[in-house]
């Protein structure tokens, strides 16, 4: 019985940093795709020089994160992904991501990649981490239909994590979700909520057509779902996971990509989650690299990360 009582309050304690250090404290980053658009894996050496640009950006500073979508090297079963080792060698910190549509299979190997990383690179790892993400917009995808997973799954994913990560240095890190507002929102998927630290919010006023969503609605779509989202979350953190405005690419309803309604985009949106020091991971530096996406929310167009110049003024 002592024995007992010993781990639930370890549990506890544990809970209980995890949504202590679970709070928005201003952090700044980029989502960063395993893979370019031509399929091929992207080495260390890809995922550092991509950090290192975030770094030095013109008209802005601070942007030092890396939102992750898996532990898993592309095209490897559960190999560690290089981006780890490319966020120790440039000091970026991490907000991980375990990918958990599909098969039973893929919650295993992510967590197998989990572990393996934190046995492999130690505290240089560990002391990096500021979340892990349990999927990304299964719920979204659920719903609609795709290769996605329903909420009872998905909290066994979580409960899974929680397991794996207990009685390492990643013990106390806060474990979330990330998917789109309406999906939280949904009676069926509230569950989850209960079992997360935060919450990450996607929001895409672009691609929410059967709403006014013109550039110049754009700011009350984005706060409209934000808003809602925190409601939701009652104490619970809400991170800006992925959001963004494309620079080219097909009209979506009345939102129209240009780099010009990209910008004005960035000034609304981006900076206004900065001075309210949201933890904010944008969509995205590079988009279009070995091949062209359609549409492209890049910052920066395809081409030489060092030598193509911004698509947009960054500066507040």
């Amino acid at each position: 019985m002592r024995f007992a009582t010993s781990v639930l309050g370890l549990a506890a304690t544990v809970s209980t940093a995890a949504a202590a250090s679970a709070a928005n404290s201003g952090i700044k980053g980029f989502n960063y795709g395993a893979f370019f658009l031509n399929q091929a894996a992207k080495q260390q050496a890809d995922f550092a020089y991509e950090f290192n640009r975030a770094k030095s950006l013109p008209g802005t500073s601070g942007w030092t994160s890396a939102r992750l979508y898996s532990m898993i090297q592309w095209g490897t079963a559960s190999d560690v992904i290089s981006a780890i080792p490319a966020a120790i060698e440039t000091k970026t910190t991490l907000l991980l991501g375990l990918w958990v549509s599909g098969s039973d299979q893929a919650i295993t190997n992510e967590i197998a990649a989990l572990k393996a990383a934190i046995s492999q690179y130690g505290s240089a790892f560990t002391d990096l981490v500021v979340g892990i993400s349990v999927g990304s917009e299964d719920l979204y995808r659920d719903g609609s239909g795709e290769v996605g997973i329903g909420p009872q799954k998905l909290i066994s994913c979580i409960s899974q994590v929680r397991s794996a990560i207990a009685g390492t240095a990643l013990a106390s890190v806060p474990v979330g979700h990330v998917d789109t507002y309406d999906s939280f929102l949904n009676g069926t998927n509230r569950a989850v909520i209960d079992n997360i630290d935060w919450l990450g919010f996607d929001g895409y006023p672009y691609w929410e057509q059967s709403k006014p969503n013109s550039i110049g609605d754009a700011h009350e779509r984005f706060y409209d779902g934000f808003n809602k989202t925190l409601a939701l979350a009652g104490s619970k953190p809400v991170y800006v996971t992925e959001t963004g405005w494309p620079v080219s690419g097909d009209t979506v309803g009345s939102a129209v990509p240009s780099k010009e309604n990209a910008r004005i985009y960035w000034q609304d949106i981006a900076c206004s989650l900065i001075a309210s020091g949201v933890n904010l991971w944008w969509y995205d530096l590079q988009e279009s690299q070995w091949g062209t996406a359609n549409p492209d929310f890049g910052i920066y167009p395809a081409g030489d990360l060092g030598s193509v110049t911004a698509n947009y003024d960054l500066s507040c």
